[in-house]
């Protein structure tokens, strides 16, 4: 309840303060008293939503509203409040409308064509462990679908699926968060990701929303269930789930071990890794864990294993990225893209999905192609 409060004041404060500043020093020298009062429609309009909203009036089960509310109040405020700021630097009201009316469009097409610009991004993992014959290999990462925020819009990831496909990928990997809270958002899609193609195939492991923790469950066991659904329906795409377990794939005499574990995050996320058990069998040859949460790379991955290879999913890079800069910097220590600690790396894709609000800025949904090249180093 306290979280919720503050939320309530910053979006309070950002509304109030630009208009303040707006209305004192323009509208009111505006002569006709009906435009001056239309001033505040969009405002009062807003605050209507907020109490909506934040009172509880809307469906505890309801993302979408909040996710509207949020997007419509960031393209109306945010530039209000880059011209409050702007303009007594400027002192040029044209300067200062121009830069908050970009600021508008790009928001704009950040809730509308951003989360479906979806962007291949290559990257080399040089390891001299890497086996002779998988220098070359070409693997896909994917991360945090989130399907039951697409609203049935099998048409944006259908486009996702032919991208990767014509990627020719050898491997396919999912780091986690398929769906927001229930196996049934996934019904539309199935036909769709059964489409994705590669010769070793298509490896997933859970993330903390594919546990169904964020919705009340009166009986535990309709929780656990509730996986045992998300899994079959998984099969039924024809993709594998390594739940705390490992595949060894192989290429003429060569062979990498491809390791699995349930969500490990700190806390409040869950922590059902078994990592330790998942890679037995895996000592002396080029190891790639998947695990969804990147704080785990640090927590124990680093720190207990050689594993030479993570990748990670669940930041988003809280789906904005503006000139380098991204929040989740101030959450993840590891948030976006690629990091080496010695001879151990870890790639953290951004995700090709959304949560919360259906918007994307700068960090655009990622497809990630890693090619392993064997370093003589």
């Amino acid at each position: 309840m306290r979280h919720l409060f503050e939320l309530f004041l910053f979006f309070i404060v950002l509304m109030a303060l630009p208009d303040w500043y707006i209305y004192r020093h323009y509208i009111r020298h505006w002569k006709n008293k009906w435009m001056r009062l239309s001033y505040w429609i969009p405002s009062v309009s807003l605050l209507i939503a907020m109490g909506y909203i934040f009172g509880g009036f809307a469906p505890e089960s309801s993302l979408s509203a909040l996710g509207v509310f949020l997007v419509v109040f960031l393209c109306i405020n945010v530039p209000k409040a880059l011209f409050s700021i702007l303009m007594p630097l400027v002192k040029k009201t044209a300067i200062g409308l121009a830069i908050a009316l970009l600021t508008m469009a790009y928001l704009i097409f950040g809730a509308t064509e951003g989360k479906r610009y979806f962007q291949v991004k290559e990257t080399t993992i040089e390891s001299k462990d890497v086996p002779q014959t998988f220098d070359g290999y070409r693997i896909v990462q994917l991360s945090d679908m989130h399907v039951g925020s697409w609203n049935g819009d099998t048409q944006a990831m259908e486009k996702a699926v032919s991208i990767i496909n014509d990627l020719q990928p050898d491997l396919i990997v999912f780091t986690g968060d398929l769906v927001n809270n229930l196996a049934s958002e996934l019904d539309n899609f199935i036909p769709v990701f059964s489409k994705l193609k590669a010769k070793d195939g298509v490896y997933s492991v859970l993330g903390n929303h594919d546990y169904s923790t964020y919705i009340h469950w009166e009986n535990p066991e309709d929780q656990k269930e509730e996986l045992v659904r998300l899994k079959q329906k998984q099969a039924e795409m024809g993709w594998t789930m390594l739940n705390n377990r490992h595949v060894k794939l192989y290429n003429q005499n060569d062979s990498i071990a491809l390791i699995g574990v349930e969500n490990s995050g700190r806390p409040p996320f869950p922590d059902y890794a078994k990592l330790s058990e998942a890679m037995q069998g895996t000592e002396g040859m080029f190891q790639i864990l998947l695990s969804h949460d990147p704080t785990h790379w640090r927590r124990e991955v680093l720190p207990q294993t050689d594993i030479e290879l993570m990748l990670a999913g669940h930041t988003h890079a809280m789906q904005t990225k503006i000139f380098g800069f991204t929040p989740a910097q101030f959450i993840y220590e590891e948030n976006d893209g690629l990091y080496q600690e010695g001879e151990q790396m870890l790639y953290v894709n951004i995700g090709l999905g959304h949560l919360l609000y259906p918007m994307r800025l700068g960090a655009w949904p990622e497809i990630t192609l890693l090619t392993l090249r064997k370093s003589n180093k």
